[in-house]
């Protein structure tokens, strides 16, 4: 059946049968029944592709400069609307300072677990971001897991909005996959939640959360979403959520498989996460 088809078998309200679990049963990825197009005007859809290309090439960029670049564009923009779209898209300028992520006032943070450590294998470390991703008239948002050996994306889902529940299910997918020592994330509120860290806790896996004013505990994600953005995002036009899951669906099959890294020594993540796991 088409996606189409299987969203129109999803019903609501169903006792003991929750949206999730027709889902699963229908092999129907949430994030694709869940998808509508971003609720914003063109005029700023546009701003927000070229607020992410200038980001993904300076991450160091606040509101302020990204006023000036875009005015040098012919954009005319205040600072209090590039704000409200830099949150929207979950954009923050890195460099130090006291705050990283906005974290859950009423959420554990854990320690910092990754301090002075060699990575010396696959399993050891992983890690987990969410970026944003445009679209021809709207936008979603992905989240990927990568094992920080390997540079092997273990697990990545898509949604349109930045609730919890797509980065929890990502993190069922990877955990069934395999099992890390260590998992590192930001103190970002999807994963300071407790449905995210209770996931971890169950499997046996230590939290590890990056301190604040830490500028390159996530350098390895951030290296991924460059690739993701200059090697496949910009190179497209989605036109719907349908879209961006099956192309996302073949880059990761093509990043994980048969991209050679150089750090790497030219060999494939998937080379090197199965060969020496196993």
């Amino acid at each position: 059946m088409s996606v189409e088809e299987k969203r129109a078998l999803v019903a609501t309200g169903v006792a003991g049968l929750s949206v999730r679990r027709q889902c699963e049963l229908l092999e129907l990825d949430r994030g694709s029944y869940y998808y509508q197009p971003g609720e914003e005007s063109a005029e700023n859809l546009d701003i927000m592709r070229r607020i992410d290309r200038m980001y993904v090439k300076w991450p160091f960029l606040g509101s302020r400069r990204l006023v000036e670049f875009l005015r040098r564009e012919g954009i005319g923009v205040n600072r209090k609307r590039i704000q409200r779209l830099m949150r929207l898209m979950g954009l923050e300028a890195i460099y130090p300072k006291q705050h990283l992520s906005a974290n859950g006032a009423d959420h554990r943070i854990y320690p910092y677990l990754l301090r002075g450590l060699a990575i010396v294998r696959p399993n050891q470390v992983w890690s987990t971001d969410i970026t944003y991703i445009p679209m021809r008239h709207g936008f979603l948002y992905l989240v990927a897991i990568l094992d920080w050996y390997s540079r092997y994306v273990v697990a990545w889902r898509l949604s349109n909005s930045l609730e919890t529940a797509f980065c929890r299910d990502a993190l069922e997918e990877a955990l069934r996959t395999g099992s890390p020592d260590i998992f590192n994330t930001d103190q970002g509120v999807q994963f300071t939640s407790d449905e995210f860290t209770q996931v971890l806790r169950d499997a046996g896996v230590k939290v590890s959360m990056d301190g604040k004013g830490r500028v390159f505990d996530n350098i390895f994600t951030e290296r991924l979403w460059r690739s993701v953005k200059y090697e496949e995002v910009y190179l497209k036009a989605y036109e719907d959520g349908w879209e961006a899951q099956q192309s996302m669906g073949q880059y990761f099959m093509f990043y994980n498989t048969s991209r050679p890294h150089q750090a790497l020594d030219y060999q494939t993540p998937a080379e090197v996460y199965r060969t020496k796991a196993a």
